[in-house]
């Protein structure tokens, strides 16, 4: 496809499948559709900015999304926070920590929805992965807390800081990323988005627990106390829990990309959370042995730069994966070469947008529902490779139809 002009109708060219060696039959089509079929969408209308696709279907949510009885559970476990924190802090000091804690969380969230752009895990998840963290994770440390608590009596506050609370939050927050991969492992696909539902469930862990630091400051030390916190929390290390537990979600994101079975997730999430723990323990030994500004300098902002260049490096290798997928469809007729590198390069996308935005009523909500069809094509195509995903036929029947709508409507005078 060229971007300085609408280019004509593309019409998928014959396919002769290869002869099926067993090197071709491992990495066969998902279903007959992966050869062109005289399938034609519905006429497109000329679209205006909100107009979106004709209806179309859509790939099933099996596997995708999140029982309602967990957010049942959710909502119990949130009601108990509540009066907690009522309780043990103030109405007052509760609301202003809240307000006060919304600023951290939104900008993890912003980072966070950066590293998921190239293929946006789905809302309900994104939901529950915050949720888990803000309410099951802490409610549950709480619960071991005092259970721990009862059985052996206080701690120190050094013990607690650096060996209990990186061990027994860490293992809550990595339980939630293991139940999206458990039950929602059809959207779990590979390192990226175990880094993604693993940081936002260390956001919304920080986002609670900041909550209580924020109040508690406030209650003992005023305004100039809070400030401080505040300043440490929110501004030097908003990114500290979402960090750790990404490094839960990559091993299991690991797994995933391979898709492994339940146990070999659960011991790489293990091996995971062993390293979230012990950057955990160093983030808070930094800050009850050591001098913490001196740290932070010389050994967690590197870290994070590190994590930062990983990231980069898995976006990479996730945009490479994509665009070999789509190209193996595009040796099927389905799109062409230029096609191709537009849905799967970010300079593409840049510029399939940018020529959309001058078809008459601004096409650009089409172009994406293109790209956004066209990158879950080449995911479900990756799962079909391993034969793990029975659903992933059906998935890649509806993929390609509105994929084909969409260009169809792109291309509509």
């Amino acid at each position: 496809m060229s971007f300085g002009g609408p280019p004509p109708p593309q019409q998928p060219s014959p396919y002769t499948p290869p002869p099926a060696t067993a090197a071709f039959r491992q990495s066969g089509y998902a279903s007959a559709l992966a050869q062109p079929t005289p399938y034609t969408p519905p006429a497109p209308v000329a679209p205006s900015p909100a107009e979106s696709l004709p209806a179309l279907p859509v790939p099933t949510r099996k596997g995708r999304t999140i029982s309602l009885w967990l957010f049942g559970f959710l909502g119990f476990l949130l009601l108990a926070l509540i009066g907690y924190f009522g309780w043990a802090l103030g109405a007052f000091a509760s609301v202003v920590g809240l307000v006060l804690a919304l600023i951290p969380l939104t900008i993890v969230f912003l980072g966070v929805r950066m590293i998921d752009r190239w293929e946006p895990e789905p809302k309900r998840l994104i939901f529950f992965a915050i949720a888990w963290g803000a309410v099951a994770a802490v409610g549950l440390t709480l619960l071991v807390d005092v259970g721990l608590t009862i059985l052996i009596g206080p701690t120190s506050e050094a013990f607690t800081a650096v060996v209990q609370a990186p061990i027994v939050e860490e293992f809550w927050k990595g339980l939630g990323v293991f139940l999206i991969f458990l039950l929602a492992r059809r959207a779990f696909d590979g390192p990226v988005d175990g880094v993604v539902y693993g940081a936002l469930v260390g956001a919304g862990f920080a986002f609670t627990e900041n909550i209580q630091y924020f109040a508690i400051s406030l209650i003992e030390g005023g305004g100039e106390q809070l400030t401080v916190t505040f300043a440490v929390r929110a501004i030097l290390s908003p990114f500290a829990h979402a960090m750790f537990t990404a490094v839960t979600g990559f091993a299991i994101g690991l797994v995933a990309r391979r898709h492994g079975s339940a146990g070999s997730a659960l011991g790489a999430g293990l091996v995971g959370g062993l390293g979230a723990v012990l950057l955990h323990g160093l983030w808070n030994g930094s800050a009850t042995f050591a001098d913490f500004f001196g740290l932070y300098f010389t050994l967690q902002v590197p870290l994070f730069i590190g994590f930062i260049l990983g990231i980069i490096a898995l976006r990479r290798e996730e945009a490479r994966l994509t665009r070999a997928r789509l190209a193996e469809y595009a040796s099927a007729g389905w799109f062409t070469p230029e096609e191709v590198t537009m849905l799967a390069t970010s300079s593409g996308r840049k510029a399939g947008l940018a020529w959309a935005r001058g078809l008459r009523g601004d096409r650009r909500p089409l172009m994406r529902e293109f790209i956004k069809d066209a990158t879950a094509l080449a995911a479900v195509r990756q799962r079909a490779i391993t034969g793990r995903d029975p659903l992933a036929v059906d998935d890649e029947r509806a993929l390609l139809i509105r994929t084909r709508a969409a260009r169809a409507a792109l291309l509509a005078y």
